[in-house]
């Protein structure tokens, strides 16, 4: 009753998810989130939220954080032994003493520290001056080298400075939009809504987009290129040619404004429509039409505006900085740059990986945009830094970057690992080397908010840190935007009771703590070792006071913020830099860059640059004949720690699957919902391949959240699988480092594992974490499993596995125990010698008493199916949807594919709308009523079903099922919809 009677709190924050940088409200009681909306007042989204931002509430419940996030610091005294848990001052000093240790015995450079673009400005800043300042090694990297670095590398190279030079407001502004390497419509949804405002307003906007696969952003294009993986160098050098052939450049702003012109001019004559629409596989007059929208010629004597959006399909190959160039080529060659609507706009892929550039926060840069190569800015951090006062440098050497990190802890080279708010034993390339540096580093420091990330079960000390809702400082979105991330709520502490509802008051030994601040207390003891008598680099005690010393260091840099405050920022909200002193906020050299021409190079003028094109890393050959690309979900985010969570966000894709054409589907003789074995020259995973019209001939997609945190198995020799990255190359971009997600060759093998088991409960919110955790634990016991959640307003959790020999009854028994099957109401049925075995249990009858009519209204409860599944077809979605199955009885144990009657479902269509669960069936049943044009089809179908009114992530998929419905026939005689 307390609770109820503390006062209903509102706090602005930001999201953590993507780069475009939502404002949130939160709404709190006591020590407890209690909600979420949009904030309307934030310039970056104006009250909208995605599907993932709209349910970042659920992710906070109480019961939840006991059992999924890191709650107090734990030490591991050996490898493979249970953690133990410690006080913050034991944490504290034995990291410190471990790190001087490795410092002392083998260099600075044994020491690797990985952190993230989910970590907010501060943080980053105190990590990096740990590192560079305090250690002397530049072995610091983030796993924005795996989203940004080859935008940053591209806009270097060009504009002269890694500064976005377009707003979110150019898309209102724009006559065409090209994206490239982008499914902006999952990946960046409410950015996408300004697309479809823009559209709605001006139908004559053309959408260009560039992209192998035909995604939900490809479907809605005007003109969709789908290239072959890899090919984007040869498309726009393509582009280029035709501009120069048919005079669509501007010569003028060439001439004025830009230097290299002639040698990429050299360059791309060899880049013919015909040679360009082989290699690329497009047709050779889309690329004419692609031109001219591009160049904007159309309008007359005045050039219409070009916007373009991109992002990791650029960025996520061996070629992602030369991608990256000759899309700006593009801009530059036509002067689609510093106007409204026109310019380069790549999308970040995290919340800061913009405020990690910013910082220095990568092994080859320094603060404010310095460069580590560059003497005079070496010089410049070092006297910030006070270095200079006590004869010391920053090294010059750039540091080992992600892949290469890993690559030398594998090799004995690097000794120690402090990885921070990210979870590299699922995201990086190549698992297996990854993995082998886990367990070969002598030391293994992480730093997490979530206790089930697949790198926690390497880490012999691990330290809570605090995460959304809790956290305090600054973040930058991809329109170069600063918002200030503010706490709703403490951080929660271990409970006595796992069953509580009630957030526990934070104990300050125990709880998690600001990552800003762990860093700086570890970093205030390795000074007190390594450099006791020098000036104390770290005197922190607040994040505004980190922000603060962050600030200055960017005093006449190209992202000057010395105008900029915490108070300015609470006063006025958001702020997009440049922001120097003595400028108000809002001032004409804000929003977008380069209006006047003046770029921050030497001469002041923009770069061509004239790359060669290369093909992918990895080619096709005969033994591995198929490109598997990966991408992102909708409803999804990174690894799944925090979204993986809650089962509402597993509606629209359940599980895991590979994506394969259907023509490749049937010429390997594969049925859809089999599995097979994926591998590719590093490693395998076991998935269910699903027919996909979205990709093309000899194309594979998988999607990189399925890591062995949910989906296990094992290879041929009893080894674990480790989910998607074993199969992706750490094959790098020889200028940024960043690694070929978008492409890895492999083939399709067929697997022989004919028994099977499907077992699933709905149970109570405690007893479902625990489930699922003991469930994950034995993924890697069988050759294919899967372990995810689902539901809305209850908790389900589904258990997935394929062997080649059934399981024991002594397994079964403790399967049946966890699910709740123990019961003694539970139907059995129990065939030993052919490994069949089945249990069901229902619902206990309702309030109104045992009456047949309550009996028969009763859902299931829980059901295991093992060795023939088939029946599973119908069964699963009975349960699901908590449809009536009591009148069923036995037939709930036959081992057959139908249903037994008719009133039992044959299983729910995908759901489309996850805000209010709406599946395609619906939509395509409701959608044979709706007549009219395009718009008028969707207002009616949201009238009825409401479906894509809440977050709109899904509008794109109606739009594709409206233009795929056929419109139904006007009776005769009857008047035609206006």
């Amino acid at each position: 009753m307390a609770a109820a009677a503390e006062a209903q709190r509102v706090t602005r924050s930001t999201c953590p998810y993507c780069g475009v940088g939502c404002g949130v409200l939160i709404a709190s009681q006591g020590n407890r989130i209690t909600g979420v909306q949009g904030d309307p007042d934030h310039p970056a989204n104006r009250g909208r939220l995605c599907s993932k931002g709209s349910t970042l509430a659920h992710t906070a419940e109480a019961t939840l954080a006991q059992h999924t996030r890191l709650l107090q610091p734990l030490h591991r005294p050996q490898r493979g032994a249970p953690t133990q848990p410690l006080g913050w001052n034991a944490a504290l000093d034995l990291a410190a003493q471990r790190l001087a240790d490795t410092v002392n015995r083998h260099g600075a450079d044994a020491v690797g520290v990985y952190v993230s673009g989910q970590l907010l400005t501060e943080d980053y800043y105190v990590f990096n001056k740990l590192v560079k300042g305090l250690l002397g090694t530049n072995h610091i990297d983030t796993n924005s080298r795996l989203c940004m670095s080859s935008a940053v590398a591209g806009y270097k190279a060009t504009l002269g400075a890694d500064a976005p030079p377009a707003c979110y407001d150019d898309v209102a502004h724009a006559h065409t939009l090209f994206i490239a390497g982008s499914n902006t419509a999952w990946a960046h949804p409410v950015l996408f809504r300004r697309v479809e405002d823009a559209r709605a307003a001006r139908p004559d906007l053309k959408l260009i987009v560039v992209d192998p696969r035909r995604t939900d952003t490809a479907a809605q294009a005007d003109l969709h290129l789908a290239l072959q993986p890899g090919t984007d160098v040869a498309l726009f050098h393509g582009l280029l040619h035709i501009l120069l052939w048919e005079g669509w450049v501007d010569h003028a702003y060439i001439a004025a404004h830009t230097t290299g012109f002639d040698a990429l001019k050299a360059l791309v004559r060899d880049f013919t429509p015909d040679h360009v629409a082989s290699t690329c596989g497009l047709n050779k007059s889309d690329l004419f039409t692609a031109a001219r929208w591009f160049a904007g010629v159309d309008g007359g004597t005045t050039r219409w505006p070009t916007l373009s959006l991109y992002c990791q399909g650029l960025n996520q190959s061996t070629s992602g900085t030369d991608k990256n160039t000759a899309l700006i080529n593009l801009h530059l060659a036509t002067g689609q740059i510093g106007r409204p609507g026109a310019g380069p706009f790549s999308l970040t892929g995290q919340p800061n990986a913009m405020g990690g550039r910013e910082v220095g926060g990568l092994a080859n840069l320094l603060s404010a945009h310095r460069d580590l190569s560059n003497p005079t800015h070496r010089a410049e951090v070092e006297a910030l830094w006070g270095l200079d006062r006590v004869g010391r440098q920053v090294p010059h050497q750039p540091g080992r970057t992600a892949v290469d990190l890993f690559q030398a802890a594998a090799d004995g080279e690097v000794k120690a690992l402090w990885i921070a708010c990210t979870n590299p034993a699922q995201s990086l390339p190549d698992q297996n080397t990854v993995r082998r540096a886990l367990e070969r580093a002598e030391f293994v420091v992480v730093q997490e908010a979530f206790a089930t990330t697949a790198t926690t079960a390497y880490a012999d000390l691990l330290l809570p840190a605090t995460t959304w809702g809790e956290k305090d400082g600054t973040v930058t979105n991809s329109e170069r935007c600063i918002s200030r991330v503010r706490p709703a709520v403490q951080p929660p502490s271990v409970s006595p009771s796992a069953t509580t509802t009630a957030a526990p008051t934070a104990d300050p030994d125990t709880a998690p703590r600001h990552d800003w601040l762990i860093a700086t207390q570890v970093a205030q003891r390795l000074q007190a070792l390594l450099r006791p008598h020098e000036p104390n680099l770290f005197p922190y005690d607040t994040p505004e006071s980190v922000w603060n010393e962050h600030r200055e260091s960017t005093r006449g840099r190209d992202l000057d913020i010395t105008g900029l405050s915490y108070d300015l920022l609470e006063r006025s909200g958001p702020q997009q830099w440049p922001l120097p002193e003595g400028q108000a906020p809002g001032w004409s050299g804000q929003a977008r860059l380069y209006a006047d021409g003046r770029f921050p190079t030497p001469d002041g003028k923009a770069r061509f640059t004239a790359p060669a094109y290369r093909p992918v890393a990895e080619p096709r050959v005969a033994r591995y004949p198929f490109a598997l690309t990966t991408g992102r979900l909708r409803d999804q985010w990174h690894g799944m720690s925090r979204t993986g969570t809650i089962g509402r966000l597993f509606g629209h894709v359940p599980e895991p699957v590979l994506n394969m054409h259907p023509q490749d589907l049937s010429r390997r003789g594969l049925t859809e919902g089999q599995l097979v074995r994926v591998s590719s020259v590093r490693g395998g995973v076991v998935v269910p391949v699903q027919s996909s019209d979205q990709v093309g001939l000899g194309q594979l997609f998988m999607a990189m959240h399925w890591g062995s945190e949910v989906l296990g198995g094992q290879d041929a020799e009893g080894r674990p699988l480790n989910g998607v990255n074993a199969l992706t190359t750490p094959a790098t971009c020889p200028t940024s480092r960043q690694p070929e997600f978008k492409h890895a060759a492999v083939r399709i093998d067929k697997v022989d594992l004919p028994w099977t088991l499907v077992a699933m409960a709905w149970l109570p919110p405690e007893q479902a974490h625990t489930a699922r955790r003991q469930l994950a634990e034995r993924l890697h016991h069988h050759g294919y499993a899967v372990c995810v959640p689902f539901g809305r307003e209850h908790t389900g959790v589904l258990f997935r596995t394929a062997s080649a020999q059934p399981a024991t009854a002594e397994e079964l028994q403790w399967l049946e125990n966890l699910l709740g099957l123990q019961a003694p109401d539970t139907l059995r049925y129990r065939d030993a010698r052919n490994g069949q075995h089945r249990a069901v249990r229902f619902f206990p009858p309702n309030a109104s008493g045992p009456s047949p009519e309550a009996a028969a209204e009763r859902p299931l409860a829980a059901v295991l199916l093992a060795g023939d599944t088939r029946s599973a077809a119908w069964i699963q979605p009975l349960l699901q949807q908590r449809q009536p199955a009591g009148t069923l009885g036995r037939a709930l144990l036959q081992a057959t594919a139908t249903s037994p009657t008719p009133s039992a479902t044959a299983g729910r269509s995908a759901q489309v709308c996850a805000c209010l669960n709406v599946s395609q069936d619906a939509i395509t049943q409701r959608l044979a009523t709706c007549t009219g044009d395009d718009g008028q089809r969707l207002q009616q179908l949201q009238a009825a079903l409401a479906c894509g009114t809440q977050c709109g992530s899904c509008v794109p998929t109606l739009k594709t099922l409206i233009r795929q419905t056929p419109i139904p026939p006007t009776p005769t005689g009857a008047p035609l919809a206006i």
